[in-house]
């Protein structure tokens, strides 16, 4: 019995996305440190980086890992818009593309009428 091509492609898209998410796990749980350091109080560009790392906290959070995704020692409203501008910029690049579509081709200039 051959097995159904649709299923091998569901199959072989679920590995794909189970490595690609305990890579970003452990990566973000390796990361996660640096990025969030002691002692200091966060501003904008602080703010920018953990909105734009956020999204990637969600792997390591599924595989048991404890990870900060917010700063709670920041400088008020400056982090915050930072923090919001991370997030939508981190969408805008990772998740923007998935709705471009190319336009559509012009038809040839013989079919076009004078």
């Amino acid at each position: 019995m051959k097995a159904n091509p649709f299923f091998k492609r569901l199959i072989r898209k679920a590995v794909v996305l189970a490595v690609v998410t305990v890579a970003v796990g452990w990566f973000y749980a390796w990361a996660s440190p640096w990025a969030f350091p002691k002692k200091q109080t966060d501003g904008f560009g602080w703010g920018v980086l953990h909105g734009a790392l956020m999204p990637l906290s969600l792997p390591s959070l599924v595989i048991g890992k404890e990870v900060q995704i917010y700063e709670p020692d920041n400088s008020g409203r400056t982090y915050k818009i930072g923090y919001i501008c991370g997030v939508d910029l981190c969408g805008l690049v990772f998740i923007g593309p998935l709705f471009w579509r190319p336009k559509p081709r012009a038809a040839s200039h013989k079919n076009q009428p004078r």
